[in-house]
């Protein structure tokens, strides 16, 4: 069974501390305590959440981490176009610099900053680039937004989320070329997470895209967070969350373990395999109702 921990508040300080308490770890099983953590946001764009993390919400994350006992928190991140735009535009570097945060901006690593994965079962024809930061980082940790994804990816959760950690356009394009013009967007997708399993999954669903995405769409209310340490259980329940807001066709016409990414993530076997093996419990009394109708939801797709 994979623990997803679930909070029912429009307040983000607030939901991530529920959730990260909830899931109740103690001094032999914390995975944070004297790790140096590599944080993963979403910063795609500049655009304001669900389009990018909440500034909020990384706030209160990196809280939680240095008071699971972090020795030390590293951001890392690359975005749609310059990274070092987007950190600027969203005032990024005061609140790193407040919390104690290093920033690793994966767009100005060097040639030897990069490892090569390439592995004859994967669908990325010459295989794929991620830091060398991430391969040898002691513990990961991912927050994700809440939302659909109009260029071929149907959702971005946290199994999306890796996409980041490949070069992206403005530093070498055939990369995204490959991902984006490949029949095997979804599962080139998924393989990108078999180079590194994160300790903690934080899900902003405060705010979702129930079509569009990921940097505008049509927008809605979730007021959920989520937390969990398998990617894909806390993708699934993200899902069965955007079915629960009415989301696009291809969101609600297709079951949550048939969609693509989380069928060859199954497959690669990086977390849950079904719906059964995902235990959802409520972070607080006031989100159990809405805790059981997703479990509803995740049951029956």
């Amino acid at each position: 069974m994979s623990l997803v921990t679930l909070c029912n508040s429009n307040d983000r300080h607030y939901g991530v501390k529920a959730v990260v308490a909830a899931m109740e770890w103690d001094e032999s099983s914390n995975p944070i305590k004297g790790e140096h953590v590599l944080l993963k946001p979403n910063f795609n764009t500049a655009d304001p959440a669900p389009g990018s993390t909440d500034n909020s919400t990384l706030e209160a994350l990196i809280d939680e981490l240095w008071g699971l006992g972090a020795k030390s928190i590293t951001l890392g991140e690359r975005s749609w176009k310059v990274t070092r735009d987007v950190i600027q535009q969203k005032s990024l570097a005061p609140l790193l610099q407040a919390k104690q945060v290093e920033l690793v901006v994966f767009d100005e690593l060097p040639e030897s900053g990069w490892v090569q994965i390439k592995k004859p079962e994967h669908h990325w024809p010459d295989g794929f680039l991620v830091p060398r930061v991430l391969m040898e980082a002691e513990c990961v940790v991912e927050t994700c937004c809440l939302k659909t994804h109009a260029f071929g990816g149907v959702f971005t959760m946290s199994l999306k989320l890796a996409v980041g950690f490949v070069p992206g356009r403005e530093q070498n394009p055939i990369y995204m070329n490959t991902l984006h013009s490949s029949p095997h967007q979804r599962e080139m997708i998924a393989e990108i997470n078999t180079v590194f399993s994160p300790a903690l999954v934080l899900l902003d669903g405060v705010d979702a895209f129930v079509d569009g995405g990921p940097m505008t769409g049509t927008r809605a209310q979730c007021n959920v967070m989520l937390a969990s340490s398998d990617r894909i259980a806390v993708d699934a329940a993200g899902l069965a969350c955007l079915k629960h807001l009415g989301a696009n066709k291809a969101i609600t016409e297709t079951a949550i373990f048939d969609q693509e990414q989380i069928r060859h993530a199954v497959e690669l076997g990086l977390g849950v395999s079904s719906a059964k093996e995902i235990q959802l419990v409520s972070a607080d009394e006031g989100s159990r109702d809405y805790v059981e109708v997703i479990k509803d939801i995740l049951l029956e797709n």
